[in-house]
C-alpha cells in the first residue's frame, strides 16, 4: 500500500496573497511544510499539487529548490487536482495536508496514518472532532474513496475543499476520528492572515532547531502566553 502525502499550494489567497512563499526564519512556508512532512515515517512519497496559472510558476520553482515533485491542475477544482496527483504517483492512500500549516507535526501525521492503516476506513482525520490545534490538520483517504468523491461530488465547495463529499456522506464512507486525550482545539496555528504569520514567525524565532514538536510549542505558549495574542482575534473562514 503506497502512502503519498499531497500538499496543496497556490499563490492566490484572499487574506494573505502569496502566503505559501512568505519567509519563516529564512525559509518559505512551503519549505517548512515539506521539511516537516519528510520526517514522517509512514509516507512513501510526497508531492505538491498546485495550479496551471502563471503566478504559480513560483510554486513549481520552490518545489524544485526543495527537491520535491509537483503536479499542476485546475485552480478551483482541487478535488480533481488531488485525484490526478494521486494517479501520477500511483498512490493507494492519500494524505492531505495544506501548505498553510508550517507547524504540521510528523508525529501527528503518522498517528493519523497509523490509525487509518489499523482500522482500514475510507477516511481518517484529526479534524472530524477537533482536539488538536488548528494547523496540525491531517486527512488520510483511501484511493477508492477519493475516486468516488471525484466522480460524484458536484457542488463547488465539495470540489474546492476535496473531502466534504466524503465527510458529509457517512452512510457511504466509513469515517475514523483521531483525537488526543486533551483538548487543544482553541489554539490557532494555521496561516491565513498577517496576524497568523506573525504568530508562526514568533514560534520559529524561539527555536534553534526548526524541527521542534507540537508539544514544544505548547510548552512555549505556557511560558509566553502573550504570543497567542498575536492572532487571537482571527476568525476562521467558513467552508461554504
Amino acid at each position: 500500500m503506497k502512502v503519498v502525502a499531497i500538499v496543496q499550494a497556490r499563490m492566490g489567497s484572499s487574506r494573505l496573497p502569496g502566503k505559501v512563499l512568505k519567509k519563516i526564519s529564512g525559509r518559505s512556508m512551503l519549505h517548512r511544510v515539506v521539511s516537516r512532512l519528510r520526517a514522517s515515517h509512514l509516507t512513501d512519497d510526497l508531492i505538491v499539487a498546485t495550479t496551471t496559472l502563471a503566478k504559480d510558476d513560483a510554486i513549481v520553482e520552490e518545489c524544485q529548490d526543495c527537491g520535491v515533485p509537483s503536479y499542476r491542475g485546475d485552480e478551483n477544482d482541487v478535488l480533481d487536482r488531488y485525484f490526478r496527483a494521486a494517479e501520477s504517483t500511483k498512490a493507494d492512500i492519500v494524505v492531505r495536508v495544506t501548505s498553510d500549516c508550517p507547524l504540521i507535526d510528523p508525529e501527528i501525521t503518522d498517528k493519523t496514518i497509523r490509525a487509518f492503516l489499523r482500522g482500514q476506513p475510507a477516511y481518517a482525520s484529526n479534524t472530524l472532532v477537533r482536539t488538536y490545534p488548528r494547523g496540525l490538520d491531517t486527512e488520510v483517504i483511501s484511493r477508492n474513496a477519493l475516486t468516488r468523491a471525484w466522480q460524484e461530488a458536484r457542488r463547488p465547495y465539495e470540489r474546492e475543499h476535496v473531502t466534504p463529499y466524503i465527510i458529509e456522506h457517512p452512510a457511504d464512507f466509513q469515517l475514523l476520528s483521531v483525537t488526543d486525550a486533551e483538548d487543544y482545539s482553541a489554539h490557532r496555528w494555521t496561516v491565513d492572515t498577517p496576524e497568523d504569520l506573525a504568530f508562526v514567525r514568533a514560534i520559529y524565532s524561539r527555536h534553534e532547531d526548526a524541527m521542534f514538536s507540537w508539544r514544544d510549542v505548547l510548552k512555549l505558549l505556557e511560558a509566553e502566553p502573550e504570543l497567542a495574542d498575536l492572532n487571537r482575534s482571527v476568525v476562521q473562514k467558513a467552508m461554504h
